[in-house]
């Protein structure tokens, strides 16, 4: 799916399969410009087409779409968030709907505790600064914490600090890990929510009939569209993590097949 859903022309849409108009509809429903801010930040474009003309196509793929964002945004209003943790920054588009999000919430980009509303980690100090000059551009630097360097590193010294909702978008195959060290450092709130994306990548599909742990000698199903061998560790690790939140008696899941897929997950009581 194109990063803008809600930008498309009429021959964009009469070429569109009958799932991809039913997204293009949904996503331009989805559109409201008179709540403030609006439910798609005006400098988003922007940060696409700069992502694209610094890193390319292909790189900018990694980038939420308009309707992801404004799906999250959604979910911020509707658990009334207060603080977000971002593990993958990219070139902020993100952390931007989660900060309008926010401040349609009340709150303060310098709110009593001293913390930033939103804590963005990423491994690249390339993609970091440009997340920062995108962020002024959109009026939500003092909103935005990014702090760049190992992801297990920065978690360890985010202990003590709570978050309503967890978006992980980075290394697929520590996934596990970040998640584990979320609720075992008793990083969420209660009441939170974590929202994993790409848990359906073409190339993790294919090990629906296949156990976890994915054992070597496994065969996933022979399908054209998920023929990358550089990317079967990353869908045997995802394919994993999701079978281990599944089968994780402390939490609940809801897989949404949405873009590349994004997961829902939330703790049960009492833990």
């Amino acid at each position: 799916m194109a990063f803008s859903e809600t930008t498309g022309t009429s021959d964009d849409y009469e070429q569109a399969s009958a799932d991809q108009l039913r997204m293009f509809y949904a996503a331009k429903a989805s559109v409201n410009t008179n709540v403030d801010p609006p439910s798609v930040p005006s400098t988003i474009g922007d940060v696409h087409a700069d992502t694209v003309a610094r890193h390319g196509e292909r790189v900018a793929f990694m980038a939420i779409s308009e309707y992801q964002g404004m799906l999250q945004s959604f979910l911020v209003g509707l658990l009334g968030a207060r603080r977000v943790l971002e593990i993958g920054t990219f070139t902020g588009a993100s952390a931007i709907f989660f900060a309008n999000a926010l401040k349609r919430n009340g709150v303060a980009s310098t709110p009593a505790n001293g913390y930033k509303p939103i804590v963005s980690l990423d491994i690249s100090p390339k993609f970091a600064q440009t997340a920062r000059q995108n962020f002024v551009k959109a009026g939500i630097s003092e909103y935005v914490d990014v702090v760049v360097g190992d992801a297990h590193e920065s978690l360890n010294e985010l202990v003590g600090q709570t978050f309503d909702i967890v978006f992980l978008d980075a290394n697929k195959e520590a996934y596990r890990a970040y998640y584990d060290k979320i609720i075992e450092s008793k990083m969420l709130a209660k009441g939170g929510l974590i929202i994993a994306d790409n848990t359906a990548f073409d190339w993790v599909t294919p090990f629906i009939n296949v156990s976890a742990p994915v054992a070597e000698d496994a065969v996933p199903l022979r399908v054209p569209y998920s023929s990358h061998p550089e990317l079967l560790d990353m869908g045997r690790a995802l394919h994993e993590f999701n079978e281990y939140v599944r089968q994780d008696p402390r939490s609940e899941v809801v897989m949404l097949p949405l873009f590349t897929g994004i997961s829902l997950i939330r703790l049960l009581p009492d833990n």
